[in-house]
């Protein structure tokens, strides 16, 4: 327990950037450092990318993640500052996030799980576009969507790539789920669906030979996929700090305004 952290158990990690790296050093030699699976707080230094790395990394360790931006764009992290750094941690507002649960299988019989905390994605692999048949809770909704793919979003993630593909940002604690066609082609003019946060979504890919794709969950990648089936997972419990000032709900309704 370190006198320099008021008695806080900080962990410190950062991102591969120079930039990142020196901010760690100076934060350990300020505060202390703890290892992470001993922590209280695990302080991440880097870009959101690095933050995405981090929540996956320390998935299940229970502490908390507070992020510090020494990246570019930093929506998910709080402003790098070194003072008073135990007393912005204790005072922070919490946000609990589920990730999404994806099961894929391969042409080839390959069942693959992963977690995804901002979409599971779906993309053609080839010049043709994919063809996909859309299931909610084992209802047929779309029988052929013809796309270069598909996405499911959580509301954290609804500003990522999702937004990228003209879908909607959801508000964090709306218990929703986005789901957004990438550059579809038939139906021409469906933008997508709002779903609740406990629907089940499976893709069935139509001709998964001739027209291939590949399914992403965040960082795990399962090509040649014939069937994607989606669903939040209520089990796992991610827990992210922001200062007061400017946390995450206020970002979210912020970038619904911003041109």
């Amino acid at each position: 327990m370190s006198k320099k952290s008021g008695g806080m158990k900080i962990a410190f990690v950062a991102a591969r950037t120079a930039t990142a790296k020196k901010a760690r050093v100076e934060l350990v030699k300020r505060y202390g450092h703890t290892p992470p699976h001993k922590a209280d707080v695990i302080v991440a230094l880097g870009g959101d990318g690095f933050m995405l790395e981090t929540l996956h990394r320390y998935i299940g360790e229970g502490a908390p993640i507070y992020g510090m931006n020494r990246g570019t764009v930093g929506f998910v992290l709080n402003q790098f500052r070194q003072a008073n750094l135990p007393e912005r941690i204790a005072q922070a507002e919490r946000v609990t996030l589920h990730p999404l649960r994806m099961m894929a299988e391969t042409i080839r019989g390959k069942n693959v799980e992963a977690l995804a905390i901002n979409e599971v994605a779906l993309l053609r692999e080839s010049r043709q576009a994919a063809k996909v048949k859309i299931s909610v809770d084992e209802k047929v909704r779309l029988e052929e969507l013809i796309c270069d793919g598909i996405l499911v979003c959580t509301p954290a993630g609804s500003t990522a790539y999702n937004l990228s593909a003209h879908g909607s940002i959801i508000p964090l604690g709306s218990n929703i789920l986005g789901m957004t066609p990438i550059s579809a082609f038939r139906p021409r003019r469906w933008r997508g669906a709002l779903l609740p946060s406990a629907s089940e979504v499976t893709f069935e890919i139509i001709e998964p030979v001739k027209r291939p794709v590949s399914a992403t969950a965040d960082f795990t990648e399962v090509r040649d996929v014939k069937r994607v089936f989606i669903a939040e997972e209520r089990n796992v419990s991610l827990h992210l700090l922001f200062d007061r000032e400017h946390n995450l709900e206020e970002r979210i309704l912020t970038e619904q305004f911003w041109g």
